[in-house]
């Protein structure tokens, strides 16, 4: 009961600090939303860097390095790649989204495009690939709420409790809770995995070479990768999908709308990277449990952080593991569940009812917190993948909306509304046949070479994407003005404010 109790302790602190967060403040859309554009760099670095020790961190990164081996260093990778593009990503986006007070991804792009279908097409697949994201965290949520009690609460408890919480978490505080809490967050995921990390492989094998080289004689080529399947083709264009994708999520994209300026962007480029170091300790503390704890199979992989912290250290500890694995669900849990709330209330409700008022607005919103809950607690309840392959699916849908957003950064207009809308459909519509059928690129065309079968499915559908996005802006470039400057550039008459 001892790491129940200091778990709990943590839930507790987690929704005080959201109380505290939204004192003194006017708790409109915009303040809910994008906290009034007024974090620096710590709080935006804690919502952008620190969005990266989620869940799926804690748990699915050990889980791919005890089931998977080498193939799970591509979660080191692609982040730090991102960090590198969003020095010069980001500052233009932050620029226009303060211009015209936009308060959602979608906004982004009915601006842009001025095409508010547009903006309801963007928000519906964000929403539609967040709910695997935050499924991801209600899992993980359940796994370490139960594993750290010693099954003292069940998994499905500590999922239903924990949705609850952070219902009610969301809906009182907005992004405020989410970037004070994600401080705590930071803090305590950063020293756990420093003394998981460091300690285990010396306890156990006298040191982390001492370590990868007993892995290596139990199961040789394990830490190199395949030869078909997750080969090096897959490893580089997973890498190459999720560095592309990793600023299109809907709660990361409007996460950077909070920034006070747009030099925040350019001094957390510069040290972002670094603090992907960190999850070297989390792939050590995988390796670790592959010899300690054997026999964890499929799904049963994410468990092996937990079962070797239990095996390893007192019950005060496990509940402090436990306490830092609540909140790595969640922060990122508040945040996606607060922009798919946003998104369908003003890209979607207000899309089709133009006469909704702002504070009509914030009110749904709100309201919509709870019913996204529900859905995501019932795919929890009725899905059996791992955490990684769950995040996967979700990269691969936002990432379609990647080289629409590239399109519209640039001085003149390259893609017309409907040539981005045909780019989208199609490399959703890719994804998501791919995955309800279980095919792979190798199962539907077996005549290719095997470096082309082990492609990311993603990155075939963001070829696909691009392929539409081009053949379809040139078919329609007369009637949509193609070659005209874009809305962004067309300073010679006052500009709209997108609501």
């Amino acid at each position: 009961m001892t790491a129940l109790a200091v778990i709990f302790v943590f839930l507790a602190a987690s929704i005080g600090l959201g109380l505290r967060a939204r004192r003194g403040k006017d708790m409109d859309l915009e303040q809910w939303s994008v906290g009034g554009r007024g974090f620096g760099t710590v709080f935006v670095f804690l919502l952008l860097a620190g969005e990266i020790y989620t869940t799926f961190t804690f748990l699915g990164a050990s889980g791919w390095a005890y089931g998977k081996g080498a193939p799970a260093f591509y979660i080191l990778c692609y982040a730090s790649l991102a960090y590198v593009l969003s020095y010069w990503l980001l500052p233009p986006i932050w620029r226009y989204a303060k211009e015209h007070r936009l308060v959602s991804q979608s906004d982004f792009f009915v601006a842009k495009f001025e095409s508010p279908l547009l903006g309801t097409l963007v928000a519906l697949v964000g929403v539609i690939a967040m709910v695997p994201y935050l499924v991801l965290q209600l899992k993980g949520l359940g796994i370490i709420v139960s594993v750290s009690s010693y099954g003292h609460v069940s998994p499905h408890w500590a999922i239903v409790i924990g949705t609850v919480a952070l219902t009610v978490y969301v809906t009182i505080s907005g992004i405020h809770g989410s970037a004070w809490t994600a401080l705590l967050k930071d803090v305590t995921i950063l020293a756990v995995v420093l003394i998981l990390g460091i300690y285990l492989p010396l306890h156990y094998f006298g040191g982390i070479g001492q370590m990868f080289h007993r892995v290596d004689e139990a199961q040789p080529h394990f830490l190199t990768l395949h030869s078909s399947g997750m080969s090096p083709s897959w490893f580089a264009s997973t890498v190459l999908l999720s560095a592309l994708g990793f600023y299109m999520w809907p709660h990361t994209f409007s996460a950077t709308y909070s920034a006070q300026n747009e030099r925040v962007f350019r001094r957390n480029a510069i040290f972002m990277p670094l603090y992907q170091l960190i999850l070297l300790f989390v792939f050590f503390v995988g390796f670790a449990a592959f010899l300690v704890v054997p026999g964890l199979k499929g799904s049963d992989s994410d468990l092996s952080l937990l079962r070797i912290t239990t095996a390893s250290f007192p019950p005060w500890f496990v509940g402090i593991v436990g306490g830092a694995g609540l909140l790595t669900a969640l922060v990122p849990g508040s945040l996606l569940l607060m922009t798919s709330a946003t998104c369908l209330a003003k890209n979607v409700y207000r899309i089709a009812r133009p006469a909704t008022s702002d504070a009509q607005t914030a009110r749904l919103a709100k309201l919509l917190v709870p019913v996204i809950a529900l859905v995501s607690l019932y795919f929890t309840f009725n899905g059996g993948s791992t955490l990684v392959s769950l995040l996967l699916m979700g990269y691969a849908l936002v990432t379609q909306l990647f080289p629409a957003l590239l399109a519209s950064l640039a001085p003149r207009r390259l893609v017309t509304t409907q040539g981005a809308a045909a780019g989208i459909v199609v490399g959703v519509a890719a994804v998501v046949a791919v995955t309800v059928s279980g095919a792979s690129l190798g199962s539907l065309l077996p005549g290719l070479p095997q470096a082309v079968k082990d492609l990311n499915v993603g990155v075939v559908a963001l070829v696909l994407n691009c392929v539409a996005t081009a053949a379809v802006s040139l078919a329609t470039r007369r009637t949509a003005g193609h070659g005209r400057p874009s809305a962004a550039d067309r300073t010679n008459r006052p500009q709209a404010t997108v609501s």
